[in-house]
């Protein structure tokens, strides 16, 4: 079966991990800080602090930027359900603002509007879809006017760049952005997330929020007079100074996202070629055409979306993948429309007053894109739409 993604392990990887058992040191370690250093310099921010996930990372970049009781955060309908649910977590509301229909990320326009009738908006969160870098420059003036913070959903975007060149992560364009490592991205930790920020406050609250609200480095002390002795610092002192998680990440997690680090420029070297190949392979085909057809050189291509017209092929989605799976083809559906999910409905969400998400999910389908993609298995799977779509 050729799945619609795949991550790659070799033997560095394998090696990279067992020497974290051996160093004796299995969280908590160096491994955890030099990852933060490795995506921090790639990235050009000044701060990265490693989190278990990238749904971690989302909720705690949610709850440094403000997002609460009373406030709410914007993002998109087409995202998986976490982007939206760290609104929820910290006890805030979530608003949609609907997709443009070329890009599939944030509609510009559906934005000022949806700021324009909520005036609680703490935060925005764009979602860089399928890897797909937003119109970060207008996002942030348009937030700059409405005095909102901006969070970066780079989930799938590691290895994306803007327009200037700068990567995603930069956060030349917001206060924070947050990277997923779950085995389907860019490069694997198993699990594990990040966000970035060249903001020294929210650092240290991040670094905080991560670890049960205890930074045991170089935070200052609140009752110092409980923290030393005759002016000398008691060694077992530590201090909880607001309500955090456990969120840490493990240096065995971490010892493989190093080791796959230095393979992330060969990996999006292969997705731009085979996304490339595609292209050339359904621009003659009827019946479909690839969701986002721009910005091919600046994408971290972590999915390939084709956008198809069911109702002329005689068949639906349904029995598209399973015609693709008989022939040992994996599809995918990217996403779902958040307020389309029971929970969402029953907080009063209508996927309805969402037509570019709604007209997207009608016709979407993500098709097989990763590292070990052969050209042999890609031919197989251009083969099989041509004779199924075309």
């Amino acid at each position: 079966m050729i799945s619609y993604g795949k991550h790659h392990i070799d033997e560095d990887d394998i090696q990279a991990v067992v020497d974290v058992l051996r160093s004796g040191m299995l969280t908590q370690g160096l491994a955890v800080e030099a990852f933060e250093q490795a995506i921090a310099k790639y990235t050009g921010a000044t701060y990265a602090v490693a989190v278990s996930s990238g749904t971690a990372a989302l909720h705690l970049a949610a709850l440094a930027a403000g997002v609460g009781p009373g406030k709410a955060l914007v993002t998109t309908p087409i995202t998986f359900v976490a982007s939206a649910n760290a609104a929820l977590y910290v006890g805030g509301r979530v608003i949609f603002a609907d997709i443009d229909p070329d890009t599939i990320n944030m509609s510009l326009e559906s934005l000022k509007q949806t700021l324009a009738k909520n005036p609680d908006v703490r935060a925005l969160m764009p979602v860089h879809f399928a890897g797909l870098p937003c119109g970060m420059l207008a996002i942030k003036s348009i937030a700059d006017k409405a005095g909102v913070v901006v969070i970066e959903d780079a989930a799938h975007a590691l290895g994306a760049t803007y327009p200037n060149g700068q990567r995603v992560g930069s956060c030349a364009y917001s206060l924070m952005t947050i990277f997923s490592f779950h085995p389907v991205k860019a490069i694997a930790a198993g699990e594990g997330g990040m966000i970035t920020t060249n903001d020294e406050a929210t650092y240290r609250k991040l670094l905080r929020l991560r670890s049960h609200g205890i930074n045991k480095s170089d935070d200052p002390f609140q009752l110092p007079e409980q923290a030393e002795t005759n002016g000398v610092r008691n060694p077992w002192y530590y201090e909880m100074q607001e309500l955090g998680f456990h969120y840490r990440i493990t240096d065995i997690q971490c010892g493989l996202a190093l080791s796959q680090f230095k393979k992330l420029d060969r990996f999006i070297a292969r997705r731009r070629a085979l996304v490339k190949k595609y292209d050339e392979a359904f621009a003659g085909i009827r019946n479909c055409r690839p969701a986002q057809a721009m910005g091919r050189d600046q994408s971290g291509h972590h999915l390939y979306v084709l956008r198809i017209d069911f109702d002329s092929i005689g068949l639906n989605r349904g029995q598209l993948m399973q015609e693709l799976r008989s022939r040992d083809i994996g599809s995918q559906v990217h996403y779902i429309p958040v307020p389309a999910q029971p929970h969402y409905r029953m907080l009063g969400f209508n996927p309805e007053e969402y037509p570019n998400a709604q007209s997207y999910y009608q016709e979407g389908l993500s098709i097989p894109l990763f590292y070990d993609l052969t050209d042999e298995q890609q031919n197989d799977v251009i083969s099989a739409f041509k004779e199924l779509v075309g």
